[in-house]
């Protein structure tokens, strides 16, 4: 079988595409710097598919493959929801629904760094009372396995877990952090694609012009919904007075 040959960046753009298939030639884009997301990979001079999906591009220069599966493949820069499973001395291991555990150094905070370790505050419950104390090397943030996080993936190279970080590129907390409160579910990483989607997804659109609610979605298939429920009893008793 004969691989499709592309003759320009934009051949391939939103078609469908399957592995093997060779979709961007870098010895036509000279003068371009691009970067490959999840489902490409290169080889000398071409870019080719490792999974069927439809090619996507973003500006200013990544590509990626688009396609709805159960199963998360960390990407470098894609933005997550983790649960946190254990902590160590330099680091949290991280659920990301992927294939390996992710670790959070826990220097990847703002302003975290080897002069200024963040504190975490940690709970310890005695038979008599409540002690609230710090510890230098366990925590600024109150993580307790089962916190539920918003992260970046930094580096995630095959056959090593990704690392994250509670930080954007310039080193600020910006949203990243725990989600607290509120319901988290699963779903495919397509839809939660589509959920993030240019412009917004019409249904989160609508609900946002009746009711108020944060949102934040992980392209590894998490969603989490803070006050939707009290926003939906206000709307119902609103309309039954009616």
């Amino acid at each position: 079988m004969e691989n499709k040959q592309s003759s320009s960046p934009a051949s391939f753009v939103d078609s469908t595409v399957v592995p093997g298939d060779v979709v961007l030639d870098l010895s036509s884009m000279t003068s371009q710097t691009i970067k490959l997301g999840g489902g490409l990979r290169q080889d000398c001079d071409a870019i080719s598919a490792m999974k069927a999906g439809t090619l996507r591009f973003s500006k200013p220069n990544k590509y990626w493959i688009e396609s709805s599966q159960k199963r998360y493949v960390p990407c470098v820069e894609d933005t997550i929801l983790g649960i946190v499973v254990d902590s160590k001395a330099d680091n949290f291991l991280i659920d990301i629904k992927g294939p390996a555990m992710g670790f959070l150094p826990v220097l990847a905070f703002e302003g975290g760094t080897r002069r200024n370790i963040p504190k975490f505050e940690i709970l310890v419950e005695s038979s008599h009372n409540s002690i609230l104390f710090s510890m230098r090397l366990i925590g600024l943030y109150q993580l307790e396995v089962g916190t539920l996080l918003y992260l970046r993936v930094v580096k995630a190279n095959f056959g090593m877990n990704p690392e994250l970080s509670c930080t954007d590129a310039s080193g600020k907390a910006a949203e990243f952090g725990p989600l607290k409160d509120g319901y988290m579910f699963e779903t495919s990483t397509g839809l939660s694609r589509k959920l993030l989607s240019s412009p917004t997804c019409p249904v989160l659109e609508a609900l946002g012009k009746k009711l108020s609610f944060e949102i934040a979605v992980g392209l590894n298939g998490r969603v989490w919904l803070y006050d939707l429920m009290d926003s939906l009893v206000v709307v119902l008793l609103r309309e039954t007075k009616k």
